[in-house]
């Protein structure tokens, strides 16, 4: 019997189809900066001349499990607007601007709909992160993804002035924590949420937010670059983080220096139902909760008491909610939540 590449498992046809669907796709994010055209071997984008000492900020991430519930549910767009939001917003927290991105899928088979559905949700998300899609790859892999599994990887660049790198040693005693509220669950914490619920439970309907579990966990990951983009520019924070895997304490640790800690009033806040849902079917420690989700706060912003309106201002401008969710003070570093 004959063997070709087809019959390995790998379908050219049907990956040059996605491949100009994706060239489409991408020109809708091209900017002036953009150099080619997608296919080259390498992604070509030039720096603006703006920059006096520029620094490039990288970043690199997925989605995790998440992907499993997409598959259950046969919902895969806003896993394209999750993988842009984890990579853009890692960046966007260091203080720079976010200039392009590159996407990899690995897939068993490629089945047109569910890829395009994926691509059509990176590029929304590029598009409202004010970045550029300059590549990515589609790699197919049957024997090690099975006939219907896949995976997400994607790849940021930003850039900032050297000058303007957030520095945390800048976070003194009296600073001010604002939280940007989540739109539920995110991109993290999808493991432990398929250890507690059947494959059945994602099409139960909830009156609490009025769609199924699984369309409420599969709800897109905010993207906060535009936000942090006029912030950093108007020298409105300090730091900030973004609230990722570790929850609340394991990722706001990351920008502060020795000598302060964080008192946190975990009731300054509204924690979305998800969390409660969650909690209570799991039967799960609230510290464990604290630990692994983020609680409903996807961004915090370090910033002085005379800047907290105007801040607030700008994160009602971009539709999101803020909280004024604790302080800085002196002491060992660690963060509290009260």
């Amino acid at each position: 019997m004959s063997v070709n590449y087809k019959k390995a498992g790998v379908d050219e046809n049907k990956a040059e189809k996605l491949v100009e669907f994706i060239k489409i796709k991408a020109k809708e994010t091209f900017t002036k900066n953009v150099i080619g055209d997608i296919g080259l071997f390498g992604g070509f984008f030039k720096i603006s001349e703006k920059y006096k000492n520029p620094v490039f900020v990288s970043s690199t991430d997925g989605v995790g499990t998440k992907i499993l519930i997409a598959q259950e549910m046969g919902i895969f767009k806003n896993l394209g607007i999750d993988l842009v939001a984890m990579n853009c917003n890692d960046v966007s927290v260091c203080g720079a601007d976010v200039l392009f991105f590159l996407d990899y899928i690995a897939v068993g088979e490629i089945k047109g709909k569910r890829e395009q559905e994926i691509i059509e949700g990176i590029v929304e998300g590029c598009k409202y992160a004010e970045c550029s899609l300059i590549g990515g790859e589609i790699s197919q892999m049957k024997d090690v993804y099975g006939k219907d599994g896949f995976d997400l990887a994607g790849f940021c660049v930003g850039i900032v002035e050297r000058e303007d790198i957030v520095d945390e040693n800048k976070v003194k005693e009296g600073n001010v924590l604002i939280g940007v509220a989540s739109s539920g669950v995110h991109s993290n914490g999808f493991s432990l949420v398929r250890k507690i619920f059947k494959k059945k439970d994602y099409r139960k309907y909830y009156k609490e937010f009025n769609k199924t579990l699984g369309e409420e966990l599969l709800k897109s990951t905010y993207i906060y670059s535009p936000l942090l983009a006029e912030l950093f520019s108007n020298r409105l924070i300090i730091t900030c983080a973004h609230i990722t895997g570790g929850g609340i304490k394991g990722n706001l640790i990351r920008v502060i220096p020795e000598g302060r800690r964080c008192i946190i009033e975990k009731k300054s806040w509204v924690v979305p139902e998800i969390f409660y849902i969650i909690q209570k079917k799991g039967k799960i420690s609230e510290k464990e909760m604290f630990d692994v989700f983020n609680m409903g706060i996807g961004l915090i912003l370090v910033v002085e008491k005379g800047k907290v309106e105007k801040n607030l201002e700008i994160i009602k401008k971009h539709r999101f909610q803020g909280y004024i969710i604790g302080q800085v003070e002196k002491g060992e570093k660690k963060i509290e939540i009260l």
